[in-house]
């Protein structure tokens, strides 16, 4: 049992001073995706897991919403940004 307590500890702080040195370039990440595609900066997204369980993904959304005139996505390589 301390064992666990131990390792969990431990996994809290290394998280806690991961994220904090990795705040500033997540931080950046932000703003570009912001201003390049739009205020929808985190995209989330159901993927199956271990066994099939499912579990929630998140990341920074690197797709544009562009469409053309039929209204078919655009690829990212024909988007204008304006």
């Amino acid at each position: 049992m301390y064992k666990n307590w131990v390792k969990c500890a431990f996994d809290l702080v290394l998280a806690i001073l991961v994220l904090a040195f990795l705040m500033p370039l997540l931080t950046v990440v932000a703003l570009f995706v912001c201003f390049r595609l739009g205020s929808l900066i985190i995209f989330r997204q159901q993927r199956p897991g271990l066994h099939g369980k499912p579990f929630t993904l998140y990341k920074f959304r690197t797709m544009t919403n562009a469409r053309d005139v039929q209204g078919n996505l655009l690829p990212n390589a024909q988007h204008q940004p304006g």
